[in-house]
């Protein structure tokens, strides 16, 4: 399953795990959401209502990675590197890299599932 989300100039698509995480946020969109950024190394953007889904423990975190961050409720598109946090849940990854992640500023954020 992909996502296409839309900011600035920018179209990017994310593939999503087979996970129930991952299964509900695609029985939310589409969405319109604002993304904004938030230390050094990342991107969030606040969904709506937070996602049910339990924390399933990953290793491996990497650039590129789609997670949700359980605690606060938000998407997190990573940038740069990482340190694994058991409120996260990684949901898929970024397809075509980070660039359009690297401009500053919040934005609007729209969300939207792929056939």
């Amino acid at each position: 399953m992909k996502i296409a989300f839309s900011f600035a100039t920018y179209r990017f698509t994310a593939s999503l795990f087979a996970n129930p995480a991952a299964q509900e946020l695609v029985m939310m969109l589409p969405l319109d959401l604002s993304i904004e950024d938030y230390g050094s190394n990342e991107k969030i953007a606040y969904l709506p209502a937070k996602l049910k889904a339990k924390a399933e423990p990953f290793d491996n975190p990497r650039i590129g990675d789609l997670c949700y961050y359980m605690p606060w409720g938000n998407l997190v598109f990573y940038y740069d590197s990482y340190r694994y946090d058991p409120g996260l849940l990684r949901l898929g990854r970024l397809d075509d890299g980070i660039q359009p992640l690297m401009t500053r500023g919040t934005h609007p954020l729209r969300a939207e599932k792929l056939p």
